[in-house]
């Protein structure tokens, strides 16, 4: 088992982003954006530029954080199929230059003006998800598919059609722990009750292959894709954290842990420190009490 961490929450720089990693004691990032960039869209000298760096440091990228079939792309849309493929085909010769084995996707977005079935949609995503999958088999490399407000995480079922649909060794979970508070389950008729992420956690357990670290909890609807959140450090919010990582240890889980705060900044009253300072302390802040609540969570799995 190791430790990760989406290291962008922490900085904008690969050199601060890589400050960060060795100051909590890892070797891996999780890369989503350098310098505002998603790690897909760098130029190949930008590219060229973090590949020495990380080298240089010892640090490793153990996933690309991608924006492949993501949910700000409709997937009513022929664009948004075109440019996930285009996307994972810019990604696979970069993470096989890195030796990088994931790459985060999910399943497109959900059109809310839509019910919850939708048989000739969901076949089109499945026949897309099953395109990319193909190209990731043929490099060797895993489509870690997160449950992340897109159109088979919007419920129980949906996840299940998935996991059913996609019978492939390169096809497997993320599963975010904190992701399941701010998606309803949009089972049969509205209003729709939230999802929880225990019961999210029961119906992918046996397809998670990696696991994303969030807390928090929810606010309020906003007009958006996304609901106001108060994010908290783990173990602190409604993710049920602890109760989820005891379960994956007891059952054998050893693969990685990603931190992925969403906190921002986080100013104490004793510090004078500028946004920028806050944002990483509260990032290495999150990384150490995550490692100190895994101390109880191992103890708890083996008693």
């Amino acid at each position: 088992m190791y430790y990760t961490g989406f290291a962008d929450e922490a900085a904008a720089s690969i050199d601060q982003q890589i400050a960060v990693t060795k100051e909590l004691g890892w070797h891996y990032i999780e890369a989503r954006e350098i310098d505002g960039v998603n790690l897909t869209d760098l130029s190949e000298a930008k590219f060229a530029e973090i590949a020495e760096k990380l080298a240089k440091a010892g640090v490793e990228i153990n996933c690309f954080g991608s924006a492949v079939a993501n949910w700000g792309k409709d997937p009513r849309f022929e664009d948004s199929f075109k440019r996930s493929l285009a996307e994972l085909a810019r990604a696979i010769p970069r993470m096989k230059q890195l030796g990088t084995k994931m790459i985060r996707g999910m399943s497109y977005g959900i059109p809310r003006d839509l019910g919850p079935q939708n048989p000739e949609l969901e076949a089109k995503i499945i026949a897309s998800l099953k395109k990319m999958v193909k190209l990731c088999a043929e490099a060797d490399l895993i489509y870690v598919h997160e449950n992340c407000m897109n159109y088979f995480s919007q419920s129980y079922q949906h996840m299940e059609q998935l996991t059913r649909s996609i019978n492939s060794d390169n096809f497997k979970i993320v599963f975010d722990t904190g992701n399941p508070l701010m998606a309803d389950n949009r089972m049969g008729a509205e209003p729709y009750s939230k999802q929880t992420s225990w019961g999210a956690y029961q119906q992918l357990k046996d397809h998670i292959y990696y696991v994303h670290i969030k807390d928090g909890n929810f606010v309020k609807e906003t007009a958006g894709i996304f609901p106001e959140m108060n994010y908290t450090y783990p173990g602190e919010g409604n993710a049920e954290v602890k109760k989820i990582l005891v379960d994956l240890l007891k059952n054998g889980y050893d693969g990685g842990l990603s931190i992925e705060p969403h906190m921002g900044a986080v100013y104490h009253e004793t510090e004078n420190l500028t946004e920028a300072e806050a944002k990483y302390n509260t990032y290495l802040e999150y990384g150490k009490r995550f490692m100190s609540l895994m101390t109880e969570i191992k103890a708890e799995a083996v008693s």
